[in-house]
């Protein structure tokens, strides 16, 4: 376009014998040339990634396995202590609770074990966070649980009790897909628990290659979809659920495990039918652990500046109650539900099962999206917070091996979680070289240990995954101040909150990131659109209604609409102009033509000049101001209905002998109003680049009688 050709500043006299002269500045831009061959741009982008130089290989293999890089440049004696104190306090705490998980996801003792154990080694390799912990999450095993329960169910496991295997800890790698008439052979090849666990691994090896193919193809934009209130409200509302799961657990009664839609209020309605059958013995136990744990619990965080390491308590809690109910016979005596066998030692690899993948495949991405949602947004967080950058594809990659390489040695999902890498940076941890030490930790539990937790009461497990609860459940208490923050991220929060714990997790996701998307679009179709004023002695305009003393120049009217303008709220626009401005110009094109048609009526039935009069007055009422300047600075984009409504305005206030400038277009605007002609042929483009310019430049055009 001919207005784009140069750069350069003209100085323009306004005409007329009038003493007083207006000066404004006219900027010409010339824009850069962009190449919109398309052919040119894919075969450039086909020589980038297909070229291979010993250095780009380098460079690649590096990238993939962080652990190339840092692990050379590992400072022994500045670093070696506190990834080993580190390294052990989580260890400590991840044997309890992968324990404890295990039963939230529908799986024995000893696979949660084995779940923290791969996925704290992989992490090690592939991982770019220093400090992010990775391994059992309570919302992923929840979610893993109710899809095992179903899949469980579906089979047939749940009509009949399950049925020993054939060798002690074989059970794990037999065959589960056997054709369904042969039942004798299936019970004889899989029981129960192993059907779990294929179940587990195989939707575990299916979110791992979605993590990973998110990865490849750079797609971690998604997780701009799951905002900060999304996610927790996502993770308050499936807590409820994990509380709901384990609340059979403490009062000792054996009722079916609820999956599905309403799932939350169906367990609460079986707990109180059977309620009459408490164990009692697990009912006091429960009550003596929460009475030792939730204190503890509040010390640690309350003097955690002052210890150099956390009181490990549910660990000490787990051998004291593991000795009182071996001691106790408290299985044998009162019947209390125990954790049982812990083989030591690990199962012989297995492929997950692939005819279960298209029963589990949709049930998998949202464990995917939720995954590696929590683990990227906390690698940043601590990134940011000690000075060191990670890399978001290759954090998904990370996590998607440790979903996938596990899922064949009997593992289910992992993520990042916030608890243990809260406790991973208090205490020391400099490097991942923590993961490799937490790692060693749960191998001595698994070939040592394990046995000796035979008679661990599951009402105790219970205790210790309800108590790690404690920080989803306290979020109500931010409520008052987030909503002195943001009553639209409030707003979301308890509707996803809601969603996820009265309907299911997966749909409660599913509700907020749409309601989410639905408030972004209620804001740009409704948005604020003042009326602007003059900071006196400066070159500055704000909104009349948020501030005082602002000035305004007689004749002009400055309007800010502060959001994009398109189809949605194209009529918002409109109407709020209208508003402001007082002037509705089809109305007064309206009244002005009736009132032409009375008068012509009154003098061709000569019916006095009075009414004449009145309708030429009319005819002439002045408008109060001959200048629209519309400050486009907050419009981020124009579509096609915004440009013609933007015409439509202009041409309107023209027809009344209002002008409409533009002021603060960004480059994006200014190039869609020339594609799709705003500016009339011949037209000189009133656009301005400030609104300061365009009021100059208005005045200047009413001083002159150019427009009144």
């Amino acid at each position: 376009m001919a207005e784009f050709n140069n750069i350069r500043s003209v100085t323009e006299v306004a005409e007329g014998d009038d003493a007083k002269c207006n000066f404004h500045h006219r900027m010409f831009l010339e824009p850069q040339e962009k190449k919109r061959s398309m052919k040119a741009l894919v075969v450039k982008q086909a020589k980038k990634t297909c070229s291979c130089t010993p250095a780009k290989a380098k460079d690649y293999i590096f990238s993939f396995f962080p652990v190339l890089q840092w692990l050379p440049k590992y400072k022994l004696r500045e670093y070696l202590l506190g990834d080993i104190m580190s390294g052990v306090i989580v260890g400590v705490l991840l044997v309890p609770q992968s324990i404890a998980y295990s039963l939230l996801a529908g799986q024995e003792p000893i696979y949660g074990l084995y779940t923290s154990f791969f996925a704290s080694i992989i992490y090690f390799i592939f991982g770019t966070s220093r400090h992010i912990s990775v391994g059992i999450f309570g919302v992923i095993c929840l979610m893993v649980g109710q899809v095992v329960d179903r899949e469980i169910l579906r089979a047939g496991y749940e009509l009949e009790p399950a049925v020993p295997s054939v060798l002690p800890g074989t059970a794990g790698y037999a065959n589960a897909t056997v054709p369904p008439g042969n039942q004798t052979l299936t019970k004889l090849l899989c029981d129960k628990s192993c059907y779990a666990i294929t179940v587990g691994a195989t939707m575990t090896f299916i979110a791992g290659v979605y993590q990973v193919a998110m990865g490849f193809f750079q797609v971690g934009f998604v997780s701009v979809y799951l905002s900060d209130s999304l996610l927790s409200g996502f993770v308050t509302g499936a807590s409820f659920t994990i509380l709901t799961s384990q609340a059979k657990y403490l009062l000792g009664i054996d009722i079916p495990r609820s999956s599905g839609i309403g799932s939350l209020i169906t367990t609460w309605i079986n707990i109180f039918r059977n309620i009459h059958k408490t164990n009692i013995c697990d009912l006091v136990t429960s009550f003596l652990c929460f009475l030792v744990l939730i204190p503890t619990k509040e010390l640690n965080e309350h003097f955690k500046s002052r210890l150099k390491a956390p009181i490990p308590v549910e660990l000490v809690v787990i051998v004291a109650a593991t000795l009182a109910s071996h001691f106790g016979k408290l299985r044998e005596t009162y019947g209390s539900s125990v954790a049982g066998h812990i083989p030591t030692g690990f199962l012989p690899p297995r492929p997950p099962d692939w005819n279960l993948i298209p029963n589990v495949a949709l049930d998998a991405v949202p464990i995917a999206v939720i995954g590696f949602a929590i683990t990227v947004s906390l690698s940043e967080m601590f990134a940011k917070k000690h000075g060191y950058s990670v890399k978001a594809n290759q954090e998904m990659y990370a996590i998607g091996f440790c979903n996938i390489i596990p899922s064949f040695f009997h593992c289910f999902t992992t993520s990042a979680a916030l608890a243990k890498t809260l406790v991973k940076e208090s205490t020391g941890c400099r490097t991942q070289m923590s993961g490799m030490v937490t790692s060693l930790v749960i191998l001595l539990v698994l070939l040592v240990i394990a046995p000796l937790f035979y008679s661990l009461q599951k009402c105790v497990l219970a205790v210790i995954t309800i108590v790690n609860l404690r920080g989803a459940l306290r979020k109500f208490k931010d409520l008052p101040k987030m909503w002195h923050l943001s009553r639209v991220d409030t707003v979301i929060w308890l509707v996803t909150m809601a969603a996820s714990a009265l309907i299911s997790t997966e749909i409660g996701l599913l509700v907020g990131v749409c309601f989410s998307m639905l408030c972004v679009i209620f804001r740009t179709q409704r948005p604020e659109a003042p009326l602007l004023g003059w900071v006196a002695e400066s070159e500055t305009y704000e909104s009349l209604s948020a501030y005082k003393n602002l000035q305004t120049k007689p004749g002009i009217v400055v309007f800010r609409f502060e959001a994009p303008l398109y189809y949605i709220n194209k009529e918002c626009f409109k109407s709020t102009l209208y508003k402001q401005t007082g002037v509705n110009p089809v109305w007064v094109k309206a009244a002005k033509k009736k009132a032409a048609k009375r008068m012509l009526r009154d003098k061709e039935v000569d019916s006095g000049g009075n009414q004449t009069s009145i309708s030429m007055d009319f005819v002439s009422e002045p408008l109060g101001f001959h200048t629209i300047v519309i400050d486009c600075c907050a419009v981020q984009f124009l579509d096609t209905a915004g440009i013609r409504t933007l015409k439509e305005v202009c041409k309107d206030y023209r027809d009344i002998g209002v002008q409409v400038l533009l002021a603060q277009c960004n480059p994006s605007v200014r190039s869609s109003l020339i594609r799709g002609e705003f500016f009339q042929e011949g037209e000189d483009p009133l656009l301005f680049h400030s609104v300061h310019q365009a009021v100059d430049f208005a005045q200047g055009r009413s001083g002159t009688g150019v427009s009144k």
